[in-house]
């Protein structure tokens, strides 16, 4: 499995800002970073300077979002719908997408499932339950 530090998560997003600005070619999972990127033009100033990124703490009690974690999330959904994993989150997260008439509206509802079912993972010492996160997410697109 992949584990990328904080550092090489925010290098990432950082180097694909400044391909993006200086119209450099991207390779498939940098295009669909690109594409949350401007979906979020209020981090573009995080996104603009790698050094100021690579030593700004978020602190959410501040309520300062931490835009890093939050378009991994973005790109994490994205990957368990194209390969819908698990089972039935394309369908849950379509459904959600309709119901919110946004796909990024449905992705930020999905980010609550996701951040609980990780919370309760660490939290429990256990593995994550793709069942509760998915189960949270078609409750979403059924209910409000």
């Amino acid at each position: 499995m992949f584990t990328p530090s904080q550092a090489d998560v925010r290098q990432f997003f950082c180097s694909i800002y400044a391909k993006g600005q200086e119209g450099q070619p991207l390779e498939a999972l940098e295009t669909l970073a690109s594409q949350w990127i401007a979906e979020h033009t209020e981090y573009h100033a995080d996104f603009s300077d790698i050094d100021t990124a690579l030593l700004t703490m978020y602190d959410v009690d501040a309520g300062k979002t931490n835009p890093f974690l939050h378009l991994s999330m973005h790109l994490s959904i994205s990957e368990q719908c194209s390969i819908d994993q698990p089972r039935g989150i394309r369908q849950a997260v379509e459904s959600l997408a309709a119901r919110r008439g946004s796909l990024h509206d449905a992705h930020h509802d999905a980010m609550d499932c996701l951040g609980q079912m990780v919370w309760e993972s660490q939290r429990a010492g256990k593995p994550p339950d793709g069942a509760a996160y998915l189960a949270c997410v078609q409750r979403k697109a059924t209910h409000d």
